[in-house]
Order: structure tokens, then C-alpha cells, then sequence
């Protein structure tokens, strides 16, 4: 019985070993066209210390479409860690391609880098915000904050954005109450445009 299970495995993976030959020799282009394609033409990669992972699996948790979609182990021992750490996380951040690199503590996060979120309302504005400065990050002026790993992030409503974009008046109106905020209160961007 042992024999036959034995012989049966093998003409499954013989069978196997035959469709990849097959689809390698008569589409190895295609299948690499199609890897190729996956991996995207620009992506931010933002340096850590050693906590790529954490942060990539918060913001997959906070913000839509986003998710962790990888990570790789070093292959062997490197200046900011050793042979099997995580040295890479692939993840997005509303649907932007990003890397994760656990460089080590030479270089350090500074605004010079931000995301900016556009928000919809004052409810999203505050869960963003709130999740951001509530899991060890700070909070800054005009809807900027850092997360716990010294990311910053611009958490913006889509209002203050159109009152910059309107310029004249309506923008020197919503301007000047940003510079007064912290996190953006929606309600009062919304008053300045409307110059009440």
C-alpha cells in the first residue's frame, strides 16, 4: 500500500514538474511580464530603526486600503541587524506603495517626510488623529502629528484643501485659521471660507 501511495505522489509532482516546464518553456515571457507588473514603478521607502513591521501593521490597521503585503528576513547578518530579523516590510498606505527598511538608528525621521491624509469630515479627522497621537504620537500644529516612530503626518480635510486651492480671500481666510489649529477643526475652516 506503502509502494503505491509512494508511486502516486510521485506522478503528481512529475506532473507537476511537467505543467511548470511546459508553461515556463512556452510563456516564461508572459510570467515575467506579469511579475514585473506587480512591482510598482515608484515606491516610498521610509527608514526605521528596527520597527518596520509594527508600524506597517498600524497604519494597515488605521487608514482604507491599506495592508502589509510582505516581509522579508535578511539573508545574512547587515549594519543595522543580524541574519534572520526583519529587514524590509512591502505595505500601502491608501493605496500608495511603500517600503519599510529597518536601517538601524543612523538616520532619523524628520517633516522633511509626511503623509497627507484628506479627510471628508470631522469624524474622520479625529479617528485619524486620535489613532495617530493616541499610540504614542505627538501632536503638532496646523493637522500635522507624528506617530510613535517619528512619521509625520498631515491629517487634512478635504475643505481646507479646496479653500487653498479657491486662493484669494476664501484661502487667506481658511489659511489664517489653520495657523491658529492644531488638530483642523473642519467646522471653523468651514466658517472661514464662508467669511462668518
Amino acid at each position: 500500500m506503502k509502494s503505491v501511495q509512494n508511486s502516486a505522489n510521485c506522478y503528481r509532482q512529475e506532473n507537476f514538474l511537467l505543467v511548470l516546464s511546459y508553461l515556463f518553456e512556452n510563456h516564461h515571457e508572459d510570467l515575467y511580464n506579469n511579475f514585473n507588473t506587480m512591482i510598482p514603478k515608484n515606491t516610498i521607502c521610509i527608514w526605521f530603526d528596527k520597527d518596520a513591521e509594527a508600524a506597517a501593521n498600524f497604519y494597515a490597521a488605521t487608514f482604507p486600503d491599506s495592508n502589509v503585503t510582505a516581509v522579508f528576513h535578511a539573508p545574512s547578518d547587515f549594519p543595522g541587524g543580524k541574519k534572520g530579523d526583519v529587514l524590509t516590510v512591502e505595505f500601502t498606505v491608501c493605496g500608495i506603495p511603500c517600503i519599510g527598511l529597518n536601517g538601524g538608528p543612523a538616520f532619523k525621521q524628520s517633516e522633511a517626510f509626511s503623509f497627507q491624509i484628506a479627510t471628508d469630515n470631522q469624524e474622520e479627522t479625529d479617528r485619524y488623529w486620535n489613532a495617530i497621537v493616541g499610540n504614542g504620537g505627538k501632536e503638532s500644529e496646523c493637522g500635522w502629528c507624528k506617530d510613535r516612530w517619528g512619521v509625520s503626518w498631515q491629517i487634512t480635510p478635504r475643505t481646507l484643501i479646496e479653500a487653498m486651492a479657491a486662493g484669494g480671500a476664501e484661502a487667506k481666510r481658511a489659511f489664517d485659521a489653520m495657523m491658529t489649529m492644531g488638530k483642523i477643526d473642519v467646522a471653523a475652516i468651514d466658517a472661514a471660507r464662508r467669511d462668518s
